[in-house]
């Protein structure tokens, strides 16, 4: 296609997105108003955790201009993955594992990237200017800038919400150096509505549009590098990959159609899979099984630590033989959950019989602090 041969206009461009699986498009300048503000409050708190990339590459990221200078215009895109039933009706199934819907089929980030991508190609052939795209993974504030492009707002859990299409959005960003109008910022509508603060399992928002990423169960179960605290185990239930709470209960949700894109259809084996069945993965299983799933950059330790989690919270006395062997398993993440694990599901006796058996070779001080720690729960 020849430059030049496409309107210069918003229209055409939205037609483009549309044709391409883009669900909501916005315009904005490059700027991310007060919420560079509220940026520097939140890491300043420390309450990224041990998300130290955000801390890291904190100016870049309050500033879109310091990560292209070039940047005139942010185009914001959006993907509807809204589910086709409750995403919570998986958590009432102790014995299987609940995995956040954004997670359950291809990896969202491939597949936005390379829709914007195309649209980015075609922005520069029809309309020329330069341009580079953004999907998540780079330090891009993009729920800032879609409220500013009009795609929705950050609501009080933090997550955009859409009076079309609910809280269930991808995002991904095109700068580019052509000067296009910036659309009207979306107003916010949650009104006196906190049924997102309410729900959640670990008190992880400290106050209205305010998120401790510390006490996320997200946070706990992707980011977090070491064993889950123990004050968030019992609250974790059976959520293995991510937690959808917050975002299923926005009354915004009932206007959201679920997505036609087949790449987002979840797949069979992540849908309420048997806990026992996954936490018996080693890596190479493990790494098959999540081909081409976001779950797969977590890793097999931290994942299967986090399914151990959810066997102690199963009440399956049956998953006691499957957690014993995980006792001595390499990694100390894992035996580390299995201690607490058994703990949970097994009587007392047993329980001393490996303690007792294990403790005096245990090296690591992480495991053995949990198997002191769970014995004097286990005594009482």
């Amino acid at each position: 296609m020849k430059r030049g041969t496409v309107p210069f206009s918003r229209d055409a461009i939205r037609a483009r997105a549309r044709e391409l699986g883009f669900d909501a498009i916005g315009f904005t300048a490059p700027d991310v108003g007060n919420a560079r503000a509220r940026l520097g409050e939140f890491l300043d708190a420390g309450m990224q955790g041990d998300m130290g990339w955000l801390a890291a590459k904190r100016e870049r990221r309050a500033d879109p201009r310091a990560l292209w200078p070039s940047v005139q215009t942010v185009i914001v895109l959006g993907v509807n993955y809204g589910p086709a039933g409750d995403p919570l009706e998986p958590l009432t199934r102790r014995e299987r594992g609940t995995i956040s819907v954004y997670a359950q089929g291809r990896d969202y980030h491939d597949v936005v990237k390379s829709r914007l991508k195309q649209l980015a190609g075609w922005l520069r052939g029809a309309c020329g200017g330069e341009v580079k795209v953004f999907v998540d993974t780079a330090p891009v504030m993009e729920k800032p800038l879609a409220e500013r492009a009009g795609v929705g707002w950050q609501g009080k859990h933090t997550n955009l919400v859409s009076r079309d299409l609910g809280s269930w959005l991808f995002l991904g960003e095109i700068f580019t150096t052509l000067v296009l109008p910036p659309d009207a910022a979306e107003a916010d509508h949650c009104g006196s509505c906190q049924a997102c603060l309410d729900v959640c399992p670990t008190r992880a928002f400290p106050a209205p549009y305010q998120l401790d990423a510390r006490r996320c169960i997200s946070y706990l179960t992707i980011e977090h590098e070491g064993p889950i605290p123990r004050e968030f185990r019992r609250a974790m239930g059976n959520r293995i990959y991510g937690c959808d709470d917050c975002l299923a209960v926005c009354p915004w949700n009932k206007f959201a159609a679920r997505t036609k894109e087949f790449a987002f259809l979840p797949r069979a084996e992540l849908t309420a899979p048997r806990l026992v069945d996954l936490a018996q993965l080693d890596d190479a299983a493990f790494r098959q099984l999540l081909a081409g799933s976001p779950i797969k950059r977590t890793g097999r330790d931290r994942f299967v630590r986090n399914v151990v989690i959810a066997l102690g919270n199963s009440g399956d006395a049956a998953a006691v033989p499957i957690i014993e062997r995980l006792l001595t398993d390499a990694a100390p993440l894992v035996r580390g959950a299995a201690v607490w694990a058994l703990a949970q599901l097994a009587d007392a006796a047993a329980f001393n019989r490996w303690r007792d058996r294990l403790l005096p070779a245990e090296g690591d001080a992480t495991v053995l602090a949990e198997w002191q720690t769970t014995a004097a729960v286990s005594a009482e």
